[in-house]
């Protein structure tokens, strides 16, 4: 069994929407800078490509109709509808294919931890969490995390959790498992009243079959490492471990840092870091290390996303990076070309230390700990859990 799974073809790339945010060079200067540290050279750490999800695999969330849609879009130019073709989603050529090979790469990276052929997956291209079952949105047309997800239940799972980090809600996977008592969606996310999708409000807690299997975190504008990590710690522990999942997946979307063009949270690399490291300890102590890790959102594309991301492969893949480790020259130059005039990074860190200050029952002196009880007060019940008790 290897011990960790990259799922990676420059194929990948193909997912590409122009002019556009969600820029594939993110992923070309991660996985750059990744190779350049030896972070894909690990012992025990295999790199692997994956082939495209077929219509059986997508239509385990995806509607039939919709997916002909997305076939039938690039051949007509006067086509609308379904989500697509507008500024979000433009419609680009070869869109299917692109898509389900996004899909196909993290349906690889679940089935290979399920199967016990590796005991960690990532994928960084996936994490589409936002397109619906017959709608493309923010950014995404199939949602890979998803049909990942249906693919463990189909396999035997019981018990799935899901955690997403990204900035935004992660509102397309919290619907498709809705009314799925045998999956847990957890999403940290900038406030619903500030940002995309409108969203993840710490009432939705999921449907009346599935209570409590919904967990919605919504930080404030401005909220930085110390209330993040504060906020994760007051509330993902405890449900995971109520929930006793079989195998964790996660969508870790960088678009949380300071320097992201497209939302208003203040995290720094070495505060995503630790997150990364906080779940896969989580994945080590309630799921055998069970952990299939995405990418997601994340649109410093020189600045943050590829330290991020490769701080999350040295999380799957073994040792935690030293944050003051250097960025290879050749990294440098590779991103000095594809991204002509940004700010390089020269180290791994930005240099900023967490206080590892917990939250403590009975005072609520800032937006953030008014957050963390609301969702405490709407979900822990549900799970049996005490909203006063601090113990994890």
């Amino acid at each position: 069994m290897a011990n960790a799974l990259v799922v990676w073809d420059e194929a990948l790339l193909a997912y590409d929407m122009g002019e556009h945010p969600m820029n594939p060079v993110r992923l070309e200067l991660t996985m750059a800078l990744a190779r350049d540290l030896g972070v894909l050279d690990r012992p025990g750490v295999r790199v692997c490509r994956a082939e495209p999800a077929g219509d059986e695999l997508l239509t385990l969330v995806h509607r039939p109709d919709y997916l002909h849609a997305v076939r039938a879009a690039p051949l007509d130019p006067f086509f609308s509808g379904w989500g697509l073709g507008t500024t979000d989603n433009p419609i680009f050529e070869g869109m299917h294919a692109a898509t389900a090979g996004v899909v196909g790469a993290t349906v690889t990276a679940a089935e290979a931890v399920w199967r016990g052929e590796a005991r960690r997956a990532v994928n960084l291209a996936g994490g589409l969490h936002h397109a619906m079952p017959s709608r493309a949105s923010g950014f995404c047309v199939y949602n890979d995390v998803a049909v990942a997800i249906a693919r463990l239940l189909a396999l035997g799972a019981e018990r799935v959790a899901y955690v997403d980090v990204d900035v935004h809600h992660g509102d397309g996977v919290q619907a498709v498992f809705w009314d799925d008592p045998r999956v847990l969606t957890v999403s940290l996310h900038e406030s619903p009243l500030t940002l995309f999708p409108g969203t993840g409000f710490p009432d939705e807690t999921g449907g009346p079959g599935a209570a409590g299997t919904a967990v919605n975190v919504a930080l404030p504008a401005g909220t930085s490492d110390d209330g993040w990590h504060r906020a994760f710690q007051a509330v993902v522990p405890s449900v995971l471990r109520a929930f006793e999942p079989q195998v964790l997946v996660t969508q870790c979307g960088a678009d949380g840092h300071r320097l992201d063009p497209l939302a208003d949270l203040r995290l720094s690399v070495d505060g995503q870091r630790a997150t990364y490291l906080e779940l896969r300890a989580l994945a080590d102590e309630l799921c055998d290390g069970r952990w299939v890790a995405t990418g997601g959102g994340g649109y410093a594309l020189v600045e943050a996303v590829p330290r991020a991301w490769t701080h999350l492969l040295a999380a799957v893949t073994g040792d935690a990076l030293d944050p003051a480790t250097l960025t290879p020259p050749s990294w440098r130059a590779l991103a000095a070309r594809r991204r002509p005039g940004a700010d390089i990074p020269l180290r791994m860190t930005d240099d900023v230390r967490l206080s590892g200050e917990r939250w403590k029952p009975g005072t609520e002196p800032d937006a953030v700990d008014k957050t963390i009880m609301a969702t405490r007060r709407a979900v822990f019940p549900l799970h049996g859990l005490d909203p006063q008790d601090a113990r994890d």
